[in-house]
């Protein structure tokens, strides 16, 4: 069966930038714009033009840079947020307008203060409105996720008979169980009238820690667009982290799904993007946290060391990592101790090993974790005892 492709929609520039304190000005989002670009993603989500003169100068700026990538600007269902919109994307090379509604009850009633029929009227606007500048036009419902199904498929119809590329189905509160927000994206795969005609995209948060998996449900149920941040930044707990959906497709091969990202270069794009928005990775944070290919239990050393596949079923060289790690702890076995020494130059014999790793429990009592400087100093010590 061929691999089909799932187009990765990157907005860590719009919101990804929405965490606070995570600001960014237009030369910054120049650089991970370009870089982004180089690391092939489909559409780059540069912003929400409207919102201040300054994002829009960012919007402008990366539609002139970006190269490959569609380029891509939010609004409000209103003329005047997609005039801007349009405006600032009039240099890209793949001009994309974003414009949606909130579709559930709750933002029916309580945020717009409307009717269903009224919502539907609005979308339609919109995507005429957008579609009269731009060819690539994707609709996002705002909280699909607590949107009636029946409904849901209703707006999708319309704004796809006003000339809609790409349907946003966000779960926009992280509310949705995996099979939940799957069982969706299929209800709309087979009873959305023309969805022939677009793409349904997956744009899910992560209050519930199920962003990845929600995306994931989502395209092996018909979504072939995942929305996602570098290092699952975004509002509140955040959105699906696109390292994630990248190696999970690549990984999973039987998914027979693919992506066009080169993930060699997943470990420096989340450094630089963490340098620049000033937000620490956890270190146990999945493909790229300091700790993902670190090994500190004896049992675990002894298995990567004999074969890595026997604990990582990722190469971390796929991800832009040299080597796994093996970190030197009071938990670390014989086998481990040998391979540092072995490491920084010393190749030691079992009774050596069998005096020093004596000696290296004591000192690991004593600190969180053993360095090379270390082990420099046992060795010394050991040699003036033998010498």
């Amino acid at each position: 069966m061929n691999s089909e492709k799932i187009e990765i929609f990157d907005t860590t520039l719009r919101d990804g930038e929405q965490v606070p304190g995570c600001k960014l000005n237009t030369e910054q989002k120049l650089t991970i714009a370009e870089r982004l670009d180089e690391l092939g993603i489909d559409i780059i989500e540069a912003g929400f033009p409207v919102s201040s003169p300054g994002d829009f100068h960012s919007v402008s700026e990366i539609s002139k840079l970006v190269k490959n990538a569609k380029v891509c600007g939010l609004t409000r269902a209103n003329k005047k947020d997609i005039e801007i919109a349009a405006e600032a994307l009039k240099y890209a090379k793949r001009p994309r307008i974003h414009t949606g509604i909130g579709t559930s009850d709750s933002h029916i009633k309580y945020k717009f203060n409307s009717t269903r029929e009224d919502i539907i009227e609005r979308a339609v606007d919109a995507v005429k409105y957008a579609k009269s500048f731009v060819e690539d036009v994707e609709f996002y419902a705002e909280d699909a996720g607590r949107t009636d199904n029946d409904y849901l498929a209703k707006v999708c119809e319309e704004v796809i008979k006003a000339g809609a590329t790409v349907l946003n189905i966000p779960d926009t509160t992280g509310y949705c169980l995996p099979e939940e927000y799957g069982a969706k994206i299929k209800y709309l795969k087979e009873n959305v009238k023309g969805i022939d005609k677009a793409v349904l995209s997956c744009h899910c948060h992560n209050d519930l820690g199920l962003a990845t998996a929600n995306s994931i449900s989502g395209v092996v149920n018909g979504a072939r667009q995942i929305e996602c941040t570098i290092n699952g930044l975004g509002e509140r707990a955040g959105n699906t982290a696109l390292e994630e959906v990248v190696m999970i497709l690549k990984q999973h091969t039987d998914l027979n799904l693919h992506t066009d990202v080169n993930s060699k270069m997943l470990n420096k794009m989340s450094t630089l993007v963490s340098d620049l928005m000033g937000v620490f990775v956890q270190p146990n944070k999945a493909i790229v946290g300091a700790n993902a290919f670190a090994h500190s239990s004896g049992i675990h050393q002894d298995g990567v060391i004999k074969n890595r596949e026997t604990y990582e079923i990722i190469n971390p060289e796929d991800v832009g990592i040299n080597e796994s790690s093996i970190i030197l702890t009071a938990r670390s076995g014989r086998s481990a101790l040998a391979y540092r020494f072995k490491h920084i130059g010393f190749d030691v014999t079992k009774n050596e090993l069998d005096f020093l790793y004596h000696e290296f429990l004591k000192a690991a009592d004593m600190k969180k974790e053993i360095d090379n400087e270390d082990l420099h100093m046992m060795m010394t010590a050991f040699s003036r005892k033998i010498g």
